[in-house]
């Protein structure tokens, strides 16, 4: 799993998310900083409030959660689901993870030309290159 702080970068960076079943996220500044969240049946889900994407919690007992707006969430995609997102970014087969004992190298073949990324996981690697790709200018 990627860091918080990566996670955030890639938000203010422009990543979009349409929150599935299944995703983690994080709700920073609402005392639950170190909790990681999934979105299943139970006890997160996604409803609308007055026109807003809300998320609800059904169920959680130890807190006094009614609703939190998908905004204030901060997503934790997944290696699979940066890959996508990079694949999205970047016509035909341009991937290329190389995993090793000292950690990932990913290499990114760009029409500006080859660029490579390292990071102790995948998932790092894999985010490091799509936050290089959402900063780029178009």
């Amino acid at each position: 799993m990627i860091t918080f702080a990566t996670a955030q970068a890639l938000k203010d960076a422009g990543l979009p998310w349409a929150p599935a079943e299944h995703d983690f996220f994080v709700f920073p500044d609402h005392n639950l900083d170190d909790r990681v969240f999934v979105l299943a049946e139970m006890p997160a889900s996604l409803a609308q409030l007055q026109g807003e994407t809300v998320f609800t919690f059904q169920g959680a007992m130890e807190w006094a959660l009614d609703y939190i707006v998908t905004t204030a969430a901060v997503w934790l995609p997944s290696e699979t689901q940066l890959r996508q997102a990079l694949e999205a970014r970047l016509p035909g087969p341009r991937l290329s993870l190389n995993v090793g004992p000292e950690g990932c190298r990913l290499e990114v073949q760009t029409a500006a030309g080859p660029l490579a990324f390292t990071g102790a996981s995948a998932e790092a690697a894999y985010a490091a290159a799509l936050l290089h790709l959402l900063r780029r200018p178009p």
